[in-house]
Protein backbone atom coordinates (compact mmCIF):
# COMPACT_ATOMS: atom_id res chain seq x y z
CA UNK A 1 0.00 0.00 0.00
CA UNK A 2 1.31 3.44 -0.90
CA UNK A 3 1.91 6.09 1.72
CA UNK A 4 2.86 9.76 1.97
CA UNK A 5 5.96 10.65 3.97
CA UNK A 6 7.78 13.84 4.83
CA UNK A 7 11.50 13.68 4.01
CA UNK A 8 12.46 17.25 4.84
CA UNK A 9 11.09 20.35 6.55
CA UNK A 10 12.58 23.81 6.96
CA UNK A 11 11.37 27.29 7.83
CA UNK A 12 12.66 30.80 8.06
CA UNK A 13 12.75 32.48 11.43
CA UNK A 14 9.51 34.45 11.81
CA UNK A 15 9.86 38.22 11.66
CA UNK A 16 7.68 40.84 13.26
CA UNK A 17 5.79 43.23 11.02
CA UNK A 18 8.32 45.86 9.88
CA UNK A 19 10.99 43.78 11.59
CA UNK A 20 13.96 41.75 10.46
CA UNK A 21 12.41 40.39 7.27
CA UNK A 22 10.67 43.60 6.21
CA UNK A 23 13.03 44.23 3.29
CA UNK A 24 12.84 40.66 1.93
CA UNK A 25 10.49 40.06 -0.99
CA UNK A 26 8.05 37.17 -0.36
CA UNK A 27 9.24 35.43 -3.52
CA UNK A 28 12.79 35.55 -2.18
CA UNK A 29 11.64 34.25 1.22
CA UNK A 30 9.98 31.35 -0.56
CA UNK A 31 12.98 30.70 -2.79
CA UNK A 32 15.22 30.64 0.27
CA UNK A 33 13.39 27.77 1.96
CA UNK A 34 13.20 25.88 -1.34
CA UNK A 35 16.97 26.09 -1.78
CA UNK A 36 17.58 25.16 1.86
CA UNK A 37 15.27 22.15 1.56
CA UNK A 38 17.38 20.86 -1.34
CA UNK A 39 20.62 21.48 0.53
CA UNK A 40 19.48 19.62 3.64
CA UNK A 41 17.75 16.65 2.02
CA UNK A 42 19.83 16.13 -1.10
CA UNK A 43 16.75 15.93 -3.32
CA UNK A 44 17.24 16.78 -6.97
CA UNK A 45 14.91 19.70 -7.73
CA UNK A 46 14.55 18.43 -11.30
CA UNK A 47 12.64 15.47 -9.85
CA UNK A 48 10.06 17.64 -8.07
CA UNK A 49 6.73 17.07 -9.79
CA UNK A 50 5.05 20.13 -8.32
CA UNK A 51 5.40 22.88 -5.74
CA UNK A 52 2.15 23.63 -3.89
CA UNK A 53 2.40 26.91 -2.01
CA UNK A 54 0.05 28.56 0.45
CA UNK A 55 -0.48 32.32 0.40
CA UNK A 56 -3.48 34.29 1.61
CA UNK A 57 -3.03 37.80 0.20
CA UNK A 58 -2.32 36.98 -3.43
CA UNK A 59 -1.92 40.57 -4.61
CA UNK A 60 1.02 42.91 -5.18
CA UNK A 61 4.30 41.15 -4.51
CA UNK A 62 2.42 37.93 -3.73
CA UNK A 63 0.44 37.86 -6.97
CA UNK A 64 1.07 36.10 -10.28
CA UNK A 65 1.37 32.64 -8.70
CA UNK A 66 4.05 33.15 -6.06
CA UNK A 67 4.80 29.40 -6.15
CA UNK A 68 6.02 29.44 -9.75
CA UNK A 69 7.98 32.64 -9.17
CA UNK A 70 9.63 31.08 -6.11
CA UNK A 71 10.70 28.02 -8.12
CA UNK A 72 12.38 30.22 -10.69
CA UNK A 73 13.91 32.54 -8.09
CA UNK A 74 15.36 29.49 -6.32
CA UNK A 75 17.23 28.58 -9.49
CA UNK A 76 15.34 25.31 -9.89
CA UNK A 77 14.86 23.92 -13.41
CA UNK A 78 12.23 25.65 -15.51
CA UNK A 79 10.56 22.25 -15.85
CA UNK A 80 9.35 22.39 -12.22
CA UNK A 81 5.77 23.77 -11.98
CA UNK A 82 4.15 25.48 -9.02
CA UNK A 83 0.68 26.48 -7.90
CA UNK A 84 -0.56 28.78 -5.13
CA UNK A 85 -3.50 27.87 -2.89
CA UNK A 86 -5.65 29.82 -0.46
CA UNK A 87 -7.42 28.20 2.44
CA UNK A 88 -6.89 31.29 4.52
CA UNK A 89 -4.70 30.69 7.60
CA UNK A 90 -4.47 26.98 6.79
CA UNK A 91 -3.19 27.51 3.24
CA UNK A 92 0.17 25.78 3.65
CA UNK A 93 -1.32 23.00 5.76
CA UNK A 94 -3.72 22.47 2.87
CA UNK A 95 -0.72 22.51 0.54
CA UNK A 96 0.69 19.57 2.50
CA UNK A 97 -2.67 17.77 2.19
CA UNK A 98 -2.63 18.28 -1.59
CA UNK A 99 0.96 17.05 -1.77
CA UNK A 100 0.15 13.93 0.24
CA UNK A 101 -2.90 13.21 -1.93
CA UNK A 102 -0.84 13.57 -5.09
CA UNK A 103 1.81 11.04 -4.07
CA UNK A 104 -0.71 8.65 -2.49
CA UNK A 105 -2.72 8.56 -5.72
CA UNK A 106 0.34 8.01 -7.87
CA UNK A 107 -0.12 11.26 -9.75
CA UNK A 108 3.25 12.46 -8.47
CA UNK A 109 6.39 11.03 -6.90
CA UNK A 110 7.81 14.08 -5.13
CA UNK A 111 5.95 17.26 -4.21
CA UNK A 112 7.14 20.23 -2.18
CA UNK A 113 4.49 21.87 -0.02
CA UNK A 114 4.79 25.08 1.92
CA UNK A 115 3.83 28.71 1.97
CA UNK A 116 4.70 32.31 2.61
CA UNK A 117 3.28 35.57 3.84
CA UNK A 118 4.96 38.92 4.09
CA UNK A 119 2.42 40.83 6.14
CA UNK A 120 4.76 43.80 6.21
CA UNK A 121 4.92 44.16 2.44
CA UNK A 122 1.43 42.88 1.60
CA UNK A 123 -0.82 43.95 4.50
CA UNK A 124 -3.57 41.67 5.78
CA UNK A 125 -6.82 42.25 3.92
CA UNK A 126 -5.14 43.51 0.75
CA UNK A 127 -6.87 40.87 -1.35
CA UNK A 128 -10.30 41.28 0.24
CA UNK A 129 -11.52 44.50 -1.35
CA UNK A 130 -14.65 44.27 -3.45
CA UNK A 131 -15.56 40.77 -2.37
CA UNK A 132 -18.88 39.48 -1.08
CA UNK A 133 -17.84 36.29 0.69
CA UNK A 134 -21.01 35.48 2.61
CA UNK A 135 -24.76 35.47 2.12
CA UNK A 136 -27.09 38.25 3.25
CA UNK A 137 -28.49 35.93 5.93
CA UNK A 138 -25.05 35.40 7.47
CA UNK A 139 -24.21 39.07 7.10
CA UNK A 140 -27.36 39.95 9.04
CA UNK A 141 -26.32 37.56 11.81
CA UNK A 142 -22.90 39.18 11.98
CA UNK A 143 -24.21 42.73 12.14
CA UNK A 144 -26.63 41.68 14.83
CA UNK A 145 -23.80 40.96 17.24
CA UNK A 146 -23.52 43.47 20.06
CA UNK A 147 -20.81 45.98 19.29
CA UNK A 148 -20.72 45.36 15.52
CA UNK A 149 -21.68 48.39 13.46
CA UNK A 150 -24.58 48.18 11.03
CA UNK A 151 -22.28 49.21 8.18
CA UNK A 152 -19.40 46.99 9.29
CA UNK A 153 -17.42 45.93 6.22
CA UNK A 154 -16.55 42.42 5.16
CA UNK A 155 -14.74 40.17 5.75
CA UNK A 156 -15.91 39.51 9.26
CA UNK A 157 -13.63 40.58 12.05
CA UNK A 158 -12.00 37.48 13.49
CA UNK A 159 -11.43 39.33 16.76
CA UNK A 160 -15.21 39.50 17.16
CA UNK A 161 -15.28 35.76 16.56
CA UNK A 162 -12.68 35.29 19.28
CA UNK A 163 -14.84 37.29 21.66
CA UNK A 164 -17.86 35.12 20.80
CA UNK A 165 -15.83 31.99 21.58
CA UNK A 166 -14.64 33.43 24.89
CA UNK A 167 -18.25 34.21 25.78
CA UNK A 168 -19.57 30.79 24.74
CA UNK A 169 -16.88 28.86 26.64
CA UNK A 170 -16.89 31.31 29.55
CA UNK A 171 -13.23 32.19 29.23
CA UNK A 172 -12.05 35.06 31.39
CA UNK A 173 -9.59 37.82 30.61
CA UNK A 174 -7.25 36.31 33.20
CA UNK A 175 -7.35 32.90 31.47
CA UNK A 176 -6.52 34.43 28.09
CA UNK A 177 -3.68 36.53 29.48
CA UNK A 178 -2.29 33.51 31.32
CA UNK A 179 -2.35 31.47 28.12
CA UNK A 180 -0.61 34.26 26.20
CA UNK A 181 2.10 34.57 28.83
CA UNK A 182 2.69 30.81 28.74
CA UNK A 183 3.10 30.94 24.95
CA UNK A 184 5.94 33.45 25.29
CA UNK A 185 7.52 31.51 28.15
CA UNK A 186 7.45 28.20 26.26
CA UNK A 187 8.82 29.78 23.08
CA UNK A 188 11.60 31.53 24.99
CA UNK A 189 12.56 28.28 26.73
CA UNK A 190 12.62 26.42 23.41
CA UNK A 191 14.72 29.13 21.80
CA UNK A 192 17.18 29.15 24.69
CA UNK A 193 17.50 25.36 24.54
CA UNK A 194 18.24 25.46 20.79
CA UNK A 195 15.08 23.48 20.06
CA UNK A 196 14.34 25.52 16.93
CA UNK A 197 17.86 25.51 15.53
CA UNK A 198 17.64 22.43 13.31
CA UNK A 199 14.42 23.55 11.61
CA UNK A 200 15.52 27.13 10.91
CA UNK A 201 16.93 28.42 7.64
CA UNK A 202 18.58 31.74 8.61
CA UNK A 203 18.10 34.48 6.02
CA UNK A 204 20.99 36.55 4.68
CA UNK A 205 19.86 40.16 4.40
CA UNK A 206 20.75 42.78 1.81
CA UNK A 207 23.11 44.54 4.22
CA UNK A 208 25.07 41.32 4.74
CA UNK A 209 23.56 40.61 8.13
CA UNK A 210 21.80 37.38 9.07
CA UNK A 211 18.28 37.02 10.41
CA UNK A 212 18.55 33.83 12.43
CA UNK A 213 15.99 33.72 15.28
CA UNK A 214 12.25 34.24 15.76
CA UNK A 215 11.87 37.82 16.88
CA UNK A 216 8.30 37.90 18.17
CA UNK A 217 9.02 36.33 21.56
CA UNK A 218 8.44 38.91 24.29
CA UNK A 219 10.62 37.92 27.21
CA UNK A 220 9.69 41.01 29.20
CA UNK A 221 5.94 40.52 29.14
CA UNK A 222 4.01 39.76 32.31
CA UNK A 223 0.48 39.29 33.60
CA UNK A 224 0.52 42.93 34.65
CA UNK A 225 1.55 44.20 31.21
CA UNK A 226 -0.94 41.97 29.45
CA UNK A 227 -3.65 43.11 31.83
CA UNK A 228 -3.14 46.75 30.85
CA UNK A 229 -3.89 46.20 27.14
CA UNK A 230 -7.21 47.45 25.71
CA UNK A 231 -9.91 45.17 24.28
CA UNK A 232 -10.38 46.47 20.72
CA UNK A 233 -13.08 44.07 19.57
CA UNK A 234 -15.63 44.74 22.30
CA UNK A 235 -15.71 47.59 24.83
CA UNK A 236 -16.16 45.15 27.69
CA UNK A 237 -14.40 42.28 25.99
CA UNK A 238 -11.57 39.97 27.02
CA UNK A 239 -9.44 39.61 23.87
CA UNK A 240 -6.46 41.95 23.39
CA UNK A 241 -3.51 42.26 21.06
CA UNK A 242 -1.59 40.35 23.71
CA UNK A 243 -3.84 37.31 23.45
CA UNK A 244 -3.87 37.38 19.65
CA UNK A 245 -1.36 36.11 17.10
CA UNK A 246 1.31 38.49 15.87
CA UNK A 247 1.31 39.98 12.37
CA UNK A 248 4.41 38.45 10.85
CA UNK A 249 6.63 37.59 7.88
CA UNK A 250 7.94 34.12 7.10
CA UNK A 251 8.01 31.01 4.91
CA UNK A 252 8.34 27.24 5.33
CA UNK A 253 8.61 24.16 3.10
CA UNK A 254 8.25 20.38 3.37
CA UNK A 255 9.18 17.65 0.87
CA UNK A 256 6.59 14.87 0.46
CA UNK A 257 7.00 11.55 -1.32
CA UNK A 258 6.32 7.83 -0.74
CA UNK A 259 8.44 5.46 1.34
CA UNK A 260 9.18 3.41 -1.75
CA UNK A 261 10.35 6.41 -3.80
CA UNK A 262 12.37 7.73 -0.85
CA UNK A 263 14.13 4.37 -0.48
CA UNK A 264 15.03 4.23 -4.17
CA UNK A 265 16.50 7.74 -4.02
CA UNK A 266 18.38 7.52 -0.74
CA UNK A 267 16.02 9.76 1.23
CA UNK A 268 15.11 9.18 4.86
CA UNK A 269 11.41 9.40 5.72
CA UNK A 270 10.85 11.42 8.90
CA UNK A 271 7.13 10.99 9.39
CA UNK A 272 4.08 9.60 7.64
CA UNK A 273 1.08 11.77 6.85
CA UNK A 274 -1.24 9.40 8.68
CA UNK A 275 -4.51 11.33 8.31
CA UNK A 276 -5.51 14.60 6.66
CA UNK A 277 -8.98 16.13 6.86
CA UNK A 278 -10.85 19.40 6.49
CA UNK A 279 -13.97 20.60 8.28
CA UNK A 280 -16.16 23.66 8.52
CA UNK A 281 -18.31 25.29 11.18
CA UNK A 282 -20.08 28.56 12.00
CA UNK A 283 -18.72 31.29 9.65
CA UNK A 284 -19.68 34.07 12.07
CA UNK A 285 -17.81 32.81 15.12
CA UNK A 286 -15.43 31.61 12.40
CA UNK A 287 -12.73 30.09 14.63
CA UNK A 288 -14.40 26.96 16.07
CA UNK A 289 -13.83 24.49 13.22
CA UNK A 290 -10.64 22.97 14.75
CA UNK A 291 -12.96 21.18 17.19
CA UNK A 292 -14.96 19.19 14.58
CA UNK A 293 -11.82 18.85 12.42
CA UNK A 294 -10.01 17.16 15.32
CA UNK A 295 -12.93 14.81 15.95
CA UNK A 296 -13.01 13.91 12.25
CA UNK A 297 -9.25 13.33 12.09
CA UNK A 298 -9.22 11.11 15.17
CA UNK A 299 -12.19 9.14 13.88
CA UNK A 300 -10.55 8.51 10.51
CA UNK A 301 -7.20 7.76 12.14
CA UNK A 302 -8.75 5.29 14.56
CA UNK A 303 -7.02 7.04 17.45
CA UNK A 304 -8.10 8.50 20.76
CA UNK A 305 -7.00 11.97 21.85
CA UNK A 306 -4.95 10.35 24.63
CA UNK A 307 -2.83 8.53 22.00
CA UNK A 308 -1.62 11.82 20.50
CA UNK A 309 1.66 12.88 22.06
CA UNK A 310 1.65 16.50 20.92
CA UNK A 311 -1.08 18.86 19.71
CA UNK A 312 -0.45 22.00 17.71
CA UNK A 313 -3.53 24.21 17.66
CA UNK A 314 -2.80 27.53 16.01
CA UNK A 315 -2.96 30.43 18.44
CA UNK A 316 -4.83 32.79 16.17
CA UNK A 317 -6.44 34.03 19.39
CA UNK A 318 -6.11 32.48 22.84
CA UNK A 319 -9.82 31.48 23.01
CA UNK A 320 -9.30 29.10 20.07
CA UNK A 321 -6.95 26.57 21.71
CA UNK A 322 -8.63 27.05 25.09
CA UNK A 323 -12.05 26.16 23.67
CA UNK A 324 -10.42 23.26 21.82
CA UNK A 325 -8.97 21.98 25.08
CA UNK A 326 -12.35 22.24 26.80
CA UNK A 327 -14.13 20.28 24.07
CA UNK A 328 -11.51 17.60 23.43
CA UNK A 329 -10.43 17.13 27.07
CA UNK A 330 -6.87 16.87 25.75
CA UNK A 331 -3.84 17.11 28.03
CA UNK A 332 -2.91 20.83 28.20
CA UNK A 333 0.73 19.92 28.82
CA UNK A 334 0.91 18.48 25.29
CA UNK A 335 -0.49 21.62 23.63
CA UNK A 336 1.88 23.88 21.68
CA UNK A 337 4.89 22.81 23.81
CA UNK A 338 7.27 25.22 22.09
CA UNK A 339 4.89 28.15 22.08
CA UNK A 340 2.57 29.25 19.33
CA UNK A 341 1.55 32.14 17.13
CA UNK A 342 0.99 34.48 20.08
CA UNK A 343 4.75 34.35 20.70
CA UNK A 344 6.24 33.14 17.43
CA UNK A 345 3.95 34.98 15.01
CA UNK A 346 1.46 34.05 12.32
CA UNK A 347 2.61 34.69 8.73
CA UNK A 348 -0.76 33.61 7.37
CA UNK A 349 0.01 31.55 4.25
CA UNK A 350 3.20 30.17 5.76
CA UNK A 351 1.89 29.26 9.20
CA UNK A 352 0.58 25.78 8.46
CA UNK A 353 3.97 24.65 7.17
CA UNK A 354 5.79 26.50 9.95
CA UNK A 355 3.74 24.76 12.62
CA UNK A 356 4.12 21.38 10.90
CA UNK A 357 7.89 21.84 10.76
CA UNK A 358 8.03 22.72 14.46
CA UNK A 359 5.74 19.87 15.47
CA UNK A 360 7.78 17.35 13.49
CA UNK A 361 10.98 18.55 15.15
CA UNK A 362 9.39 18.21 18.59
CA UNK A 363 8.20 14.69 17.76
CA UNK A 364 11.67 13.65 16.61
CA UNK A 365 13.41 15.21 19.61
CA UNK A 366 11.10 13.45 22.06
CA UNK A 367 10.28 10.17 20.32
CA UNK A 368 6.59 10.99 20.01
CA UNK A 369 4.73 8.63 17.70
CA UNK A 370 1.65 10.72 16.86
CA UNK A 371 1.20 14.46 16.53
CA UNK A 372 -1.93 16.37 15.56
CA UNK A 373 -2.06 19.83 14.02
CA UNK A 374 -5.18 21.91 13.42
CA UNK A 375 -5.83 25.51 12.46
CA UNK A 376 -8.85 27.79 12.38
CA UNK A 377 -9.38 29.52 9.04
CA UNK A 378 -11.33 32.43 7.61
CA UNK A 379 -14.89 31.52 6.69
CA UNK A 380 -15.21 29.03 9.54
CA UNK A 381 -13.00 26.22 8.20
CA UNK A 382 -10.15 24.11 9.59
CA UNK A 383 -7.57 21.56 8.51
CA UNK A 384 -6.42 18.77 10.79
CA UNK A 385 -3.41 16.52 10.17
CA UNK A 386 -2.08 13.54 12.08
CA UNK A 387 1.63 12.80 11.61
CA UNK A 388 3.18 9.45 12.57
CA UNK A 389 6.87 9.43 13.40
CA UNK A 390 8.98 6.95 11.43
Amino acid sequence: MSDAVVVGAVRTPVGRRKGGLAEVHPVDLSAHVLRTLVERTGIDPAQVDDVVWGCVSQVGEQSWNVARNAVLAAGWPESVPGTTVDRQCGSSQQALHFAAAAVLSGQADLVVAGGVESMTRVPMGSSGTGGRPFSDQILTRYRGIEGVAEDSPLPFNQGVGAELIAQRWRLSRAQLDEFALASHEKAAAAQDAGAFDAELAPVTLADGGTFAVDEGIRRDTSREKLGELPTPFRPEGVVTAGSASQISDGAAALAVTTSEWASRHGLRPLARVHTAVTAADDPVAMLTAPIPATAKALRRAGLGIEEIGVYEVNEAFAPVPLAWLAETEADPDRLNPRGGAIALGHPLGGSGARIMTTMLAHMRDNGIRYGLQTMCEGGGMANATVLELL
